[in-house]
C-alpha cells in the first residue's frame, strides 16, 4: 500500500509541464522535506544545488581536475598557497557579476562553527583567502596540500554570490542565486522543484529548457515510474531491477564503474562495537565475492576491504580480506562472546541494494555465531532520524577521492564520522598524508591509513559498485560516467537544445 502511494504521489506531481523540454529527475527526499539550497547545509539539496550553482574547478569525466568557474590553477614549491585564475564575464542569475570575492566568501564559510558544515571537514586546511585582483585568488593553506584542487571539486563546494548571501559566513544562505546552467523557479522538496535554462550561463546552453526533481522516497517506485514514463532516468537500480529494462528499446542501461558504495556502519563509541574485536569479527564473517554476485549480479561491483577508497583512486591499497569464520568466532570469545552475539542492524530502502545487502550479511553472519535483526526504518527521513542515530545502521557514499573520504568520515570530530572513529594517531596520519610532496611516500601513508581501518574500524564497505543507471531512450548527452561528472546542460531529450 505504502509503495503504491508513493508511486501515485510521484506520477501525480510529475505530471506538471511534462513536455519534450523538461527533463524529469527523482529525488530520494532523504531529508524529509527540510532539503536546503545552501550548498554546505547538513540537509542540502543535493539535485538542485548540482544544477544552480558552479564549482571552483569540476570532475573531469576521467575523475581529476578540471576548469569550471576558474580556468587555471598554480602553487607554491611547498604547495601550501595555490593561486587560482577566475573565468571572466560570468553573471549569476540575478545579474551580479561573478568576481574573486565570491569565491573568498564561498571558500571561507565552510568553515563556519555555527553552521556547522561537513565541509569542515573537507576544507579545514584553509587558513585564509586573498584576493588578488577581481579574477585572481590565493588560497593560503594551514599545511602543505599537494591535491589541494581535488578537494575543490567537492559537490557541496559551490560559489554563492557573496552580495546576495550579505556577506555572513555564518548564516545559511537559501537564496538560490548561483551561476549553474539552471535557476531556480519554484522549490518544493515535498513535491515537485522547478527550474528553467539559464539563458546567460557561460557553458553551453542547456539542452532542456526546464528541469524537474521530483520527490520519490522509495526505490522500487522511482523505477515504478520511469516504467511509466513519468521520470527520465534512475541514478542506480538494483541487479533485480536491471532486467526491466534490458533489451527494451525505450530504455537505455549503462553500467558506470565507480567508487559509490553502500555499506552498514558501526559506532565505534557504543556497546557492542566499542570493542574492535567485535566490530572485525562481523566483517570477517562476510564472504564479500558472494554478498556481491547475489545483491548486485555478476559484474555489478569490486570487492572492497571495509575502507572507502576506490579502484579508479591512485591511492587505493589492495588488501587481502577473505572470509573467515573461525577467526571471527575466536575474536567474539576475546571479547566475551563465546556463546554468540546478538545485535540490532537498522536498514532501509535508501540506497540500490541496502536491503538486500543486510539480508544477505545477516545470514553469513549466522555461520559465525552473530545473530542480526534487521529493524525495517522509513526512507523518508532516514538520514535525519536514523542515521548517525543508532549504533548499527545502513549508509550509502558517493564517489570521493581518497584524501577527501578519509578526512570527511575518518577524522576525529568530523560531522560526516559516522562511525564516531576517533584516533589522535589516524588524524596526525592524515595530515602527514596530504603534506608529503612525494608522491611514492604519500600513497604509502595513504596506504597505512587504510590498512587501519581495515584491523580496526567501524564500517562494513563490502564492495564498491559498477553503477547500472537507466535512462529513457528519449534521452542524449549523458555519458556513462561516474554522478558527480555528469554536466546537465549537455542533456538533451527528444533531440532537444540549442
Amino acid at each position: 500500500m505504502k509503495k503504491s502511494l508513493l508511486l501515485s504521489a510521484a506520477i501525480a506531481l510529475a505530471s506538471t509541464a511534462a513536455t519534450a523540454e523538461t527533463l524529469r529527475i527523482p529525488h530520494e527526499l532523504g531529508f524529509g522535506g527540510a532539503e536546503s539550497m545552501d550548498p554546505i547545509s547538513p540537509q542540502r539539496f543535493y539535485e538542485a544545488i548540482q544544477n544552480v550553482y558552479s564549482r571552483l574547478v569540476r570532475q573531469g569525466e576521467d575523475g581529476r581536475p578540471s576548469p569550471d568557474l576558474a580556468l587555471e590553477w598554480s602553487a607554491t614549491p611547498d604547495a601550501k598557497e595555490w593561486t587560482f585564475k577566475l573565468r571572466p564575464d560570468v553573471t549569476f542569475h540575478n545579474g551580479n557579476a561573478f568576481t574573486a570575492e565570491d569565491v573568498a566568501f564561498s571558500l571561507m564559510r565552510t568553515q563556519s562553527e555555527t553552521i556547522d558544515s561537513p565541509t569542515k571537514g573537507v576544507m579545514g586546511i584553509i587558513d585564509h583567502v586573498d584576493v588578488v585582483d577581481p579574477l585572481t585568488v590565493k588560497v593560503v593553506l594551514k599545511d602543505s596540500h599537494a591535491d589541494f584542487p581535488l578537494l575543490t571539486m567537492d559537490y557541496r563546494i559551490k560559489m554563492l554570490d557573496a552580495e546576495t548571501c550579505g556577506g555572513d559566513l555564518d548564516v545559511l544562505c537559501e537564496s538560490g542565486n548561483g551561476t549553474g546552467p539552471f535557476e531556480l523557479v519554484d522549490l518544493d522538496a515535498l513535491g515537485t522543484t522547478t527550474m528553467k535554462r539559464f539563458e546567460n550561463y557561460y557553458g553551453s546552453k542547456a539542452g532542456v529548457e526546464n528541469l524537474e526533481l521530483i520527490a520519490i522516497a522509495d526505490q522500487d517506485a522511482r523505477v515504478a515510474a520511469l516504467q511509466a514514463g513519468q521520470i527520465d532516468l534512475v541514478y542506480s537500480v538494483s541487479a533485480e531491477q536491471v532486467p526491466l529494462f534490458a533489451n527494451n528499446p525505450n530504455f537505455t542501461v549503462q553500467s558506470v564503474p565507480s567508487g559509490r558504495w553502500v555499506g552498514l556502519v558501526m559506532n565505534t563509541q557504543e556497546a557492542p562495537f566499542n570493542d574492535p574485536r567485535v566490530r572485525k569479527a562481523i566483517r570477517l564473517s562476510a564472504d564479500r565475492d558472494a554478498l556481491g554476485k547475489l545483491v548486485y549480479g555478476k559484474g555489478g561491483y569490486i570487492v572492497s576491504c571495509d575502507h572507502p577508497v576506490w579502484t579508479g583512486d591512485q591511492y587505493r591499497k589492495e588488501i587481502d580480506c577473505s572470509r573467515d569464520v573461525d577467526g571471527a568466532k575466536a575474536l567474539l570469545a576475546e571479547a566475551g562472546y563465546a556463546n554468540g552475539l546478538k545485535v540490532e542492524l537498522f536498514v532501509s530502502d535508501i540506497s540500490e541494494g541496502a536491503v538486500k545487502l543486510a539480508e544477505v550479511l545477516q545470514n553469513q553472519a549466522k555461520d559465525a555465531g552473530i545473530e542480526i535483526e534487521l529493524v525495517p526504518a522509513p526512507a523518508d527521513g532516514y538520514w535525519g532520524d536514523v542515521w548517525m542515530k543508532e549504533a548499527f545502521f545502513a549508509t550509502g557514499w558517493s564517489q570521493r577521492p581518497a584524501d577527501q573520504i578519509l578526512n570527511e568520515a575518518y577524522r576525529s570530530g568530523a560531522a560526516w564520522n559516522e562511525t564516531a572513529w576517533n584516533s589522535a594517531d589516524f588524524d596526525a596520519k592524515l595530515g602527514a598524508a596530504r603534506s608529503e610532496l612525494d608522491f611514492g611516500k604519500r600513497k604509502e601513508l595513504y596506504g597505512e591509513l587504510q590498512d587501519e581501518l581495515w584491523e580496526t574500524g567501524g564500517s562494513f564497505i563490502p564492495v564498491h559498485l559498477n553503477i547500472t543507471r537507466v535512462l529513457s531512450s528519449k534521452i542524449g548527452g549523458l555519458p556513462p560516467v561516474e554522478g558527480f561528472s555528469i554536466r546537465y546542460e549537455d542533456v538533451t531529450k527528444n533531440g532537444s537544445g540549442s
